[in-house]
Formats: structure tokens, C-alpha cells, sequence
């Protein structure tokens, strides 16, 4: 039985792959500690072969954010996930699983320009949280030598049952409004349930490494809105035309190239030996779509 001890309680990603893992109960044990208040200094992690670290601090708005904040998150982000990978070696636990995530490539592109991912791609974070995690990322990498191994999932967009992010404002849009406009966009997404089979295999395989998961089709915004419709039965009229004024929007919100704009990995660099890849996009909405 593998052993995997999950740092950071209540976390979406965490609370996920728990109840993913649940199915398994003969294959895996998976607790949680709580990293809030300190007492997790004080647990052995000896006996667990893979602590999955999903404990940080998620971006919101960067632009308007004071020196104490930033380096609270550099404290979370960075510092945490190094002492905990540190504490992770020295208690003997053979694997540590760190969410990163595909922010440390920097925003997305504009409306209109491509943006695709590949391993020869630099990082290139945009503001102090992609920072975080590529200070991260650099901080642990070291500590993987034969007896611990260390994997780096960059993941993008993620999204399911009950997430937050820009996913859930997609889905308000396409329930509220019966027009939208049509975009031509590529965006990497992750299915929650997709991520926490890929993290299992990762655990089953005792991998080191960087890793790029996403689905196995890219999401255009537009197309997406209309998925998300149907499923309630909606009908919604996709305008044309209005590319150019997203554009000028987008000049002035970040938002805008977030939820328009392009971001994506090229499919090879998400392919493994092992299909993780479970759940396809539109069948992913249905299932999102249908959760209350």
C-alpha cells in the first residue's frame, strides 16, 4: 500500500484527489495536515511515500498588492514549499509532488496572438506570484537525488465541480446572457478529475521530474460558452465582429486576456506512457454543469 500525505487541508486540489483516491482504499492511504498554524513541524512524515504539496497562496489581483503581501506570498510559495520538501527528505519520504503551475510562463497573449508552450519555452513569470513558484521550483529541484524524488507539475487552467477561478465566471456569462461573441482562441485546460489520475500515476510510476498535464483537447472560449449552455438547455447567438473591440478592452484589463486571450501547451509535451487523459472536455462541462 503507498502511503501519501497531502499538505495543505481544504484546498481544492487536495480535497479532489482525496475523494479521487478514495476508490482504491486496498492501494493508498492519503491524510492531510494542516499547514496554517505551524503544528505540521511537529508530524512525523516517516511511513509516507509521497507528500503531495498542494499548500499556497492562489493568484488574485496582482497589480494593486502591497510590499507586505507580496512577500507573504514568497513566504507561502517559496519558503513553506522548500521547508516542506526539506522535512519531506529527511524523514525518509521517497517522493514530493509540488503544484506549480503553467503561470511561470507569464500571461497569456493577446487576442489574435498565439501563445503555445513547448519544453524549449523559458519561464518568463509576469508578476511576484508566477515569481513564487518559479523561486519555488528552484528551490526544491536540488533536493532530488536517487533516494528522493522530486516532480514539478505545471499545470494550466484547472477546473471542475465546485472550483473557483475564471471558469466558474464563464459559466455565469453563458447562463445569464443570451449573446456572447465569437472568439478564435487556444487555451490548455486540466479536468480535475484528469489531474488527480495523473498525480496517481506519478505516485504509482515513483516519478522525478517536470511535468506539463492538460486535456486532450484544447478549450476555445466561445465554444466553451456553448457547451456550457447547452447543458442548461440555453440557447445562446454567437456575434462576429467584435473581436476588435476585446482588443481594445483587453489593452486596459488583464481580465479580458484571460478569458480571451491564447495560452496553450503543445500536446507533446502533456503525452505519457500511461493514459490519464480519462475524461474528454465536453464531457468534463456536462459533468461541471450538472454538479450542484
Amino acid at each position: 500500500m503507498k502511503k501519501i500525505l497531502i499538505t495543505g487541508a481544504n484546498s481544492y486540489i487536495g480535497t479532489s484527489f482525496e475523494k479521487y483516491m478514495a476508490q482504491w482504499p486496498e492501494k493508498y492511504q492519503v491524510d492531510t495536515v494542516d499547514m496554517i498554524d505551524g503544528t505540521w513541524r511537529e508530524k512525523d512524515f516517516s511511513g509516507y511515500d509521497t507528500v503531495f504539496h498542494v499548500a499556497g497562496i492562489a493568484h488574485s489581483d496582482t497589480g494593486h498588492v502591497s510590499k507586505e503581501r507580496k512577500a507573504f506570498y514568497y513566504k507561502i510559495n517559496r519558503d513553506l514549499t522548500f521547508e516542506t520538501a526539506e522535512k519531506a527528505k529527511a524523514d525518509g519520504v521517497k517522493q514530493f509532488i509540488f503544484m506549480s503551475s503553467a503561470i511561470v510562463y507569464g500571461d497569456s497573449a493577446p487576442i489574435g496572438k498565439e501563445k503555445i508552450i513547448t519544453k524549449d519555452t523559458p519561464v518568463s513569470p509576469a508578476n511576484f506570484y508566477g515569481d513564487s513558484k518559479v523561486q519555488a521550483e528552484n528551490r526544491i529541484t536540488p533536493l532530488s537525488d536517487e533516494s528522493f524524488n522530486v516532480v514539478i507539475l505545471r499545470p494550466p487552467m484547472i477546473y471542475g465541480p465546485g472550483s473557483k477561478g475564471n471558469y466558474p465566471v464563464l459559466s455565469k456569462l453563458a447562463c445569464k446572457f443570451p449573446i456572447f461573441p465569437a472568439v478564435k482562441n487556444e487555451r490548455s485546460m486540466l479536468y480535475i478529475d484528469n489531474l488527480s489520475e495523473f498525480v496517481r500515476l506519478m505516485i504509482e510510476n515513483e516519478e522525478k521530474g517536470i511535468f506539463w498535464p492538460q486535456n486532450a483537447e484544447y478549450s476555445n472560449t466561445t465554444d466553451l460558452v456553448k457547451m456550457i449552455a447547452r447543458v442548461h438547455g440555453k440557447k445562446i447567438a454567437i456575434i462576429p465582429g467584435f473581436a476588435w473591440l476585446l482588443k481594445i478592452f483587453g489593452c486596459f484589463s488583464g481580465i479580458v486576456n484571460k478569458a480571451f486571450g491564447n495560452l496553450s501547451y503543445d500536446q507533446s509535451l502533456s503525452e505519457y506512457h500511461v493514459e490519464y487523459r480519462l475524461i474528454g472536455l465536453e464531457k468534463s462541462i456536462s459533468i461541471v454543469e450538472s454538479f450542484e
